[in-house]
């Protein structure tokens, strides 16, 4: 006898019309996409050191870095711009400094920022500092945004060969949508764009692929299932059927992620909250945006043959 979970998010057997709401999904995704992609262009995204150039300081101290004293002597030192982050094994501390407009300004920080370490962290010590210039950061930049056409890419053969092409253009235009919407976010919340929320988005699109595919494998299980069902109440009751979940899984990633958030401090913050917005994006985009795509593009061709979709 199998038992229930004792946690479920919907009651069992739900038959919620989801493509009722179809058209609705579709047009208020267009909107906010267009708006990102509007505030893309201006006022455009925060450009952290990785893509602007700065300085980074490798420092060590004589305790485990107090991350708030530390913050606080660089603010008194006109360094608020400046983002700490840990490494090694727990003395370690990483500074980033913003570009400055020239060198003597760039040295003067790095003055300041002895004076500021002395005070609140007597005996620390700078072991290394490297400077991110103007052409380093455009070839990151060009890196970053390669890595994200490539995972496009990549995800749209891997669905086409599981599934139909219908499925994989219907999840590649949705990716593609949640991450405009997510460079919009970026760009209201001015969450620095850098290599670290690069990988947020990267994250959030691995999940969203994966909440996607939870819902195609069901809808292909149900067209061998039901020969006769009309594809819309077939996907209706494909999206019913893993509703608890696909709500459990994100469920679990948003309890994860928003501690991050909330304590994670400036090195782990804008990760986390990126990865906030992608998990409610991601999830009301495979029922509201992906299974309406695959509506339209199916509707005929995958019932033409009955059940159409291949046996993987």
């Amino acid at each position: 006898m199998l038992m229930k979970p004792m946690l479920r998010f919907v009651p069992d057997g739900t038959k919620i019309r989801f493509m009722n709401g179809r058209f609705a999904g579709l047009i208020v995704s267009a909107v906010l996409s267009t708006a990102s992609l509007v505030l893309f262009f201006a006022p455009g995204l925060n450009m952290g050191l990785d893509f602007r150039g700065g300085v980074v300081l490798q420092v060590q101290t004589p305790k485990p870095g107090n991350f708030v004293a530390l913050r606080a002597a660089l603010a008194r030192a006109g360094l608020a711009d400046a983002a700490l982050q840990s490494f090694g094994h727990g003395n370690g501390v990483l500074i980033s400094l913003e570009s400055r407009q020239n060198a003597m300004a760039t040295q003067s920080a790095i003055t300041e920022t002895q004076d500021a370490l002395a005070r609140a962290a007597p005996g620390a010590k700078i072991l290394s500092t490297q400077a991110i210039g103007a052409s380093v950061s455009k070839q990151l930049f060009a890196q970053g945004l390669e890595a994200l056409g490539l995972s496009f890419v990549m995800i749209l053969c891997y669905i086409w060969f599981r599934f139909e092409w219908q499925f994989a253009v219907g999840a590649v235009t949705t990716l593609v949508l949640d991450t405009t919407k997510t460079i919009g976010f970026m760009v209201i919340t001015r969450i620095p764009f850098d290599l670290v929320t690069i990988a947020a988005i990267l994250t959030i699109i691995g999940y969203s692929t994966n909440d996607k595919v939870v819902v195609y494998d069901r809808v292909r299980e149900n067209l061998r299932k039901y020969k006769s069902m009309p594809l819309r109440e077939l996907i209706d009751q494909s999206i019913n059927e893993t509703l608890n979940r696909t709500l459990g899984t994100s469920g679990t990633v948003f309890l994860a992620a928003l501690p991050l958030a909330l304590f994670g401090g400036s090195a782990l913050s804008g990760f986390a909250w990126i990865m906030l917005f992608g998990i409610v994006v991601g999830t009301s985009s495979s029922i509201f945006i992906a299974a309406p795509i695959l509506l339209f593009l199916g509707e005929k061709k995958l019932r033409r043959s009955g059940a159409a979709v291949r046996a993987k």
